[in-house]
């Protein structure tokens, strides 16, 4: 497939192409790579699934014989493409067939699909990036797409796949890592996080992602991190822990959900991730027996389920905690003074350490 194209004189690492094209023929060179895990937990593609309401509005608003679509579709190819230029800011861009669709939608998906249903010839627009290898074509959706309205939680999910990211982005590539372990392999938390690639997860990526990012930033991980095999030692805290919790609050756990146990909550995840750093940093803890010993001192202050909470003086109904700053704050203050406190008495308890003998001044 052959078409003539205008260049744009942008960054000297890649080729950047605008064209018109028929959206059927759109989807021939190109396809939408929906975001998924393999058996084994890996990452592949990177699309969001279609959302079905906005595509039949789009399609709907098409069918109409004086609608425009100004906005590109943005299709990027790492392969079996060749740009050939005629004059200055004009080229040839050849699209090679013979092995299937050589390019992907980065941007543009929603709207792509809208046109696949509607029974006319319509043009678009289409912006084409030429890019080097998939690393950098994942590497430009997650920059294109993190100033629009997509799903933080799928930008996040993607971002351990890709490198050479801003500040911003980079803090956060670590936490999702360790949320993606966390959630697809064998640990106590093995598909409770709701991911783009988890959906029937109760727990919220990024309510755990603030966590680690926490932990990794003041708390317990900042050092576990950089010994060796960080990264399976901090999944390892925090799988341990969570066991923990599992065990120690069972009926409040197995088979609840957010609205039924504020232990699944965001408020309560948030608090508990306090506790652990407490538990891991003043008391040592690193096994699941030794979070269940730090545990005991919680297990019958709680209102998880049903009763009332009894936080710096208000008295709070077990489910009117909500997943707001003030509410996190106020229970974790209140977990945390409990565990210190359970910790302070187990010290003053402790056998006091024999001294060695000292000899006699001569």
């Amino acid at each position: 497939m052959t078409y003539l194209a205008v260049c744009a004189q942008q960054s000297s690492e890649h080729k950047v192409l605008s064209f018109a094209a028929k959206a059927a023929d759109v989807l021939r060179f190109a396809t939408i790579d929906r975001i998924g895990r393999d058996a084994q937990g890996e990452l592949n593609g990177f699309q969001r699934p279609q959302v079905a309401a906005h595509i039949r509005e789009i399609r709907d608003y098409l069918e109409k014989p004086d609608a425009v679509l100004p906005n590109p579709i943005v299709v990027a190819f790492t392969e079996r493409v060749s740009v050939e230029g005629l004059e200055t800011g004009v080229v040839r861009l050849s699209i090679d067939m013979s092995a299937g669709a050589p390019g992907l939608v980065v941007d543009g998906q929603q709207r792509l699909s809208a046109l696949a249903d509607l029974d006319r010839d319509f043009q678009v627009f289409v912006s084409a990036l030429i890019c080097r290898d998939e690393a950098e074509l994942r590497r430009q959706f997650v920059l294109i797409n993190n100033t629009k309205p997509l799903p933080k939680s799928l930008i996040y999910e993607l971002l351990p796949t890709v490198g050479d990211l801003p500040p911003r982005l980079s803090r956060r590539s670590t936490a999702s890592d360790l949320t993606a372990r966390l959630n697809f392999e064998n640990t106590a938390l093995r598909g409770y996080i709701k991911q783009h690639t988890c959906p029937e997860g109760i727990i919220a990526d990024t309510v755990m992602q603030k966590i680690i990012m926490e932990s990794l930033s003041n708390g317990v991980m900042r050092e576990l991190i950089r010994g060796p095999k960080g990264v399976e030692r901090c999944v390892r805290l925090v799988s341990n822990f969570f066991e923990a919790v599992k065990k120690t609050w069972p009926e409040a756990w197995h088979g609840q959900k957010p609205n039924s146990s504020r232990l699944l909550h965001g408020a309560g995840i948030q608090a508990m991730g306090d506790v652990m750093e407490v538990l891991a940093e003043r008391a040592g803890a690193r096994s699941v027996e030794d979070f269940r010993d730090g545990l005991a001192s919680l297990k019958d202050k709680t209102a998880w389920t049903s009763g009332e909470w009894h936080l710096e003086g208000e008295v709070r109904r077990w489910n009117s905690l909500q997943n707001v700053n003030r509410d996190v704050a106020l229970l974790k203050h209140y977990l945390v003074g409990l565990v210190k406190a359970d910790l302070r008495r187990k010290a003053k308890l402790a056998p006091a350490p024999l001294l060695e003998p000292t000899a006699a001044p001569s």
